[in-house]
């Protein structure tokens, strides 16, 4: 896997030139075959790059290389190449690079391998060096350890890659963008071309010292020739570069479709509180991508099929689904897996029904989906026209026509049809062409017509493009998150500061109290005598914890008592909890016991914070108490949040039921509860440099209208 530590920031490249220059320079060029100079040179010449070539190797000074005249170095080519490539040894690459600053090149990219990915000091020392000559030199860096680029919309391509020998693959509009060379370039762009999907532009740019994944997605945003970007990701390098990058995607109705590798990596440091315990790294990088609008996939199948579905800009504006059948027991599984994945099925209008059975076969139906019958095959006309008659209906958003085994008039029947409409189409074609076999997939999607081979694939492929369609909706109609009213952020930064690492209960909550945030009532007793004072002044009954920075969760401890009531009762929960607490943790520092009120009954929410590495602060809601480990029902959002965005957290969870309230229980405050998710989301957007990790463990939420309480809270700060 390739690392990227990060790197100083650069301006926004104008890429141009790296995928269409006038000149290229290879340096380590060489005519055997052998060697990976000599591959890069061979396929650039045979992709068919029209422009100026100049081998450099100090060993072929003089001679001619690939029938090119070679230079001994950069420093002495007749003018400054738009685009160098290095192929030379790790510790040469520093050289060749100031040669090139020097000549006055604006783009390298280096081959290379031994910098950081190697894991040693050495190499992220050597990677270092490397952007900082960059940065002065006012050049950009591709790689290194990287496996080059492709143009096929400008004829250019700078690779070692076997994927593009033989003719020239005419270019598509769907884009490529990968750390990984070998898994880029097969597993998605050639597998895409096999599918019928043209690519318009690869890079595999490795370690992503300098240009990484970003940059050139920002490049086909762009290009009027990309409409879709396939992302194979290894790592995301700037979180919320990234989100905002993916938010002008969907503004620009250009879908980013990702693979995003690493779903079992575990969170990258130790986490104190039960929030950073439970948030691991793919759990907040699924919901950044989701909250941005990017696509995530499984697998590259299912890239490519994707992209063959929104390529051809018709993007489904809700769930309501028909299909045509030649075979009811493909239409019942067609409903069936779309069932399960939100798709709708509903009842065509009157005129559809009465269209359709005024030329379908007696044999057929009009329902949905409509099962025409072996009785249409060969019959492309009528094939056409039902088709058509369904896709007019407004009660269909999107229309699968399904084949088996039919002649290949038939088929193009569905092509015609697409043609003939806007709404958006994906042809599932389960069998073969039955008259002329060589007819296949490729041949479809050469028109532009997204087509499958799998049911359950077209079925996703289709909901995932209806989710893409809800959002772009929303994002143009979305206005950046706004700080609620109440918020007192330096009161709150100045309370983080003084207790410069794990704060106590009675701390934390006047954190939250800065933003807002209804806590209990209470007081710190010393002493038994003045934890009956408190308790007296508090209420009827209180709650009885041990206030300590060193003891975060007290329930582990034993140092908690509920319900406690009467003088003598006081007494006693004094004396058993700092016992319980000194038996936990002898060297732990008491300051006491917190004597609070008792909070009314409710139901128990978990709130939370934790700052990702990548994605930075991170929102955090589910059901609380003791069982939120258990059950690790979660959401998760990139803050800052508005209402809509903590609205749509709840839903999320599995047990959002219980808000709304079942079995005879009253709906909670669900419009109080997105209140403090938004105002715990600008409390860590706002301390994004003081607090690490947040609980909110349990907070009760009331009855409609009755608001909630946090009954217990801890804020870990960064220490100084």
């Amino acid at each position: 896997m390739s690392t990227a530590p990060t790197a100083p920031m650069a301006p926004k490249a104008d890429l141009k030139k790296f995928f269409n220059p006038a000149s290229v320079a290879l340096v380590g060029a060489t005519d055997d075959l052998s060697r990976f100079a000599g591959k890069v040179l061979m396929r650039m010449t045979d992709f068919g790059y029209k422009g100026k070539i100049y081998p450099v190797n100090p060993r072929f000074k003089g001679q001619k290389v690939r029938g090119f005249d070679c230079y001994a170095s950069v420093r002495d080519l007749p003018e400054a190449p738009d685009h160098v490539g290095v192929v030379v040894p790790a510790q040469h690459v520093l050289g060749i690079l100031e040669d090139c600053a020097a000549r006055g090149a604006k783009f390298v990219t280096v081959y290379t391998g031994g910098f950081a990915e190697s894991g040693t000091a050495e190499g992220k020392a050597l990677q270092a060096e490397v952007v900082a000559l960059a940065r002065r030199a006012g050049m950009r860096i591709m790689g290194p350890n990287c496996n080059g680029m492709i143009s096929f919309v400008d004829g250019f391509a700078m690779t070692t890659s076997a994927t593009i020998a033989g003719p020239r693959r005419a270019a598509g509009n769907v884009g490529v963008v990968s750390q990984s060379g070998g898994a880029g370039q097969v597993n998605v762009m050639w597998r895409a071309q096999e599918a019928g999907v043209g690519v318009s532009y690869q890079v595999s740019c490795g370690n992503s010292s300098d240009l990484n994944i970003i940059d050139f997605i920002e490049f086909m945003l762009d290009d009027a020739s990309t409409d879709v970007i396939m992302a194979l990701v290894e790592h995301i390098p700037d979180g919320r570069r990234f989100m905002a990058t993916a938010r002008r995607a969907a503004a620009l109705k250009k879908p980013i479709v990702m693979v995003k590798l690493g779903r079992t990596e575990a969170g990258g440091h130790a986490a104190a509180s039960h929030t950073g315990a439970m948030a691991g790294s793919d759990d907040v990088t699924d919901a950044a991508l989701k909250q941005c609008g990017v696509i995530r996939v499984d697998d590259c199948n299912e890239l490519y099929e994707m992209a063959m579905l929104l390529r051809a800009k018709r993007i489904p504006q809700g769930p309501r689904t028909a299909a045509t059948t030649i075979s009811g027991g493909n239409g019942v599984l067609l409903v069936d897996h779309g069932a399960a994945n939100g798709l709708e099925w509903p009842e065509y209008s009157k005129k559809t029904r009465e269209e359709l059975a005024s030329f379908l076969p007696k044999m057929a139906t009009t329902a949905n989906p409509t099962d025409v019958s072996n009785a249409l095959i060969g019959k492309a006309d009528l094939f056409r026209r039902c088709v058509e008659t369904i896709a007019a209906d407004d009660n269909i958003d999107m229309v699968i026509p399904t084949y088996t085994m039919t002649p290949r008039a038939d088929l193009e029947a569905a092509v015609e049809a697409w043609k003939a409409t806007t709404k958006p189409m994906a042809m599932l074609w389960i069998g073969k062409c039955n008259d002329q076999p060589d007819f296949n997939q490729l041949t479809i999607a050469a028109t532009g017509m997204p087509v499958f081979r799998n049911t359950l694939s077209c079925v996703k492929a289709v909901q995932a493009a209806i989710r893409y369609g809800k959002f772009s909706a929303a994002n143009a109609k979305r206005a950046e998150p706004a700080r609620p009213a109440g918020c007192d952020v330096e009161a709150a930064r100045a309370l983080v500061k003084k207790a410069a690492g794990t704060m106590t209960e009675r701390a934390s909550k006047e954190v939250l109290a800065a933003y807002g945030f209804p806590v209990t009532r209470e007081a710190l007793a010393k002493t038994a005598d003045e934890a009956v004072r408190i308790a007296k002044e508090t209420g009827a009954e209180v709650a009885m914890k041990i206030e300590s920075a060193d003891i975060p969760h007290k329930t582990e401890a034993g140092a908690i008592r509920l319900h406690v009531q009467g003088d003598a009762a006081v007494r006693e929960a004094f004396d058993a909890v700092m016992a319980a607490a000194k038996k936990y943790k002898p060297s732990a520092k008491l300051d006491g016991v917190l004597v609070q009120e008792m909070a009314p009954a409710g139901l128990e929410i978990m709130l939370g914070l934790v700052s990702d590495p990548v994605f930075g602060p991170v929102v955090v809601a589910g059901l609380g108490g003791i069982h939120v480990e258990v059950l690790r029902d979660l959401a998760y959002r990139v803050a800052p949040i508005d209402h809509s965005d903590a609205r749509a957290m709840l839903q999320e969870l599995r047990g959002y039921k219980l808000l709304e309230g079942v079995r005879g229980a009253a709906p909670r405050d669900i419009d109080a509860l997105c209140d403090l998710i938004v105002r715990l989301s600008w409390l860590g957007a706002d301390l994004s440099n003081e607090i690490t990790e947040l609980d909110v463990n349990p907070l009760i939420l009331r009855e409609q209208g009755a608001g909630a309480k946090v009954v217990d809270a801890l804020v870990i700060g960064r220490k100084s």
